[in-house]
């Protein structure tokens, strides 16, 4: 590993595990409709561990605690996270529910339409977390989701903020959350319609997007990052209220875009990196991804960050 990684905080993300499978077609069909001549991809997913591969490709120091089934999905996704440089101590074999599947379609304009069975990852409970205690203690900064049970979610936030870490959740896919867990986070992370559910705001515009940002702020997290697609991510807390634009890229698919900037995010502020400064570098990191197919074989490895730098001055 770097050595650069001594100087960084460690990270922890508490998620879910997934086996993808992707099909790249014309169109998404409707309801009843079958489409032909697609393209068929089988990818390693699930949001916890996309956003463990970005921070690792993005040379972060980072352990996953996650639960697969006892098959092959599990003991290859395992294999996996160990060859990306992952701390696995904390993958948990499920011996009663398989590994977690997604299936999803991509049309030619890289949207998504995604049905997941969650399998093992439904199974990740408290006291599972009870074992990873230590990989809590050792943590500076815990990335979790919502595809795992919300009893667990609120376990992590609620263990990790008493013993004062950094707790940043991504609130997906959008589900009510407690006030008392928003409480104890230091930052959330939602898209457009997870912001809405939460603040009551109708996105239409940056202004809503502020009122939105403002109002999630007020249930007491404090920072708050919306993210906005190819418009960017708006940032807020007490001292900062900025839109930062997305790199303007052709996107092939979406998928896995947000977990890339989610991962992104907190290996920048593992660096140290301002509030403004951590979501730049998060949406240079996103809009890479979004021009290649697929989950974690979207997500870019650091030096490929300073080849694209280099080569954008160049063409200046």
């Amino acid at each position: 590993m770097d050595d650069r990684n001594l100087e960084r905080r460690r990270i922890l993300v508490i998620g879910s595990s997934n086996t993808d499978m992707v099909i790249k077609t014309g169109h998404l069909p409707r309801p009843g409709e079958t489409v032909l001549g697609g393209k068929f991809l089988m990818n390693p997913g699930g949001k916890g561990a996309n956003q463990a591969v970005t921070i690792a490709r993005l040379d972060g120091r980072v352990t996953f605690v996650c639960k697969t089934g006892n098959d092959i999905f599990g003991h290859q996704a395992r294999l996996l996270f160990e060859e990306e440089g992952i701390d696995a101590s904390y993958v948990f074999s499920d011996a009663e529910n398989p590994s977690g599947v997604a299936l999803i379609m991509v049309d030619a304009q890289g949207e998504n339409c995604i049905a997941v069975a969650s399998g093992a990852n439904a199974n990740l409970l408290s006291s599972d977390l009870i074992k990873a205690e230590e990989a809590i203690e050792r943590a500076d900064l815990l990335l979790t989701q919502l595809e795992i049970p919300m009893e667990t979610v609120e376990f992590a936030v609620e263990t990790a903020w008493k013993k004062k870490k950094r707790v940043i959740l991504n609130p997906a896919p959008a589900r009510p959350l407690s006030f008392s867990m928003m409480r104890c986070l230091y930052m959330i992370t939602p898209n457009e319609t997870e912001a809405e559910m939460l603040s009551g705001v109708k996105i239409t515009d940056e202004e809503s997007a502020y009122q939105a940002a403002k109002a999630i702020h007020a249930l007491g997290v404090e920072n708050v990052v919306i993210t906005l697609g190819a418009k960017g991510a708006l940032g807020y807390n007490d001292s900062f209220a900025e839109l930062i634009p997305a790199t303007q890229v052709e996107a092939v698919d979406t998928t896995a875009a947000g977990d890339v900037f989610n991962g992104a995010l907190v290996v920048a502020l593992s660096e140290g990196k301002g509030f403004g400064e951590a979501i730049r570098f998060a949406c240079e990191v996103s809009a890479i991804s979004v021009t290649r197919i697929g989950a974690q074989s979207s997500i870019p490895y650091r030096k490929e960050m300073a080849i694209l730098k280099s080569r954008d001055k160049n063409h200046l």
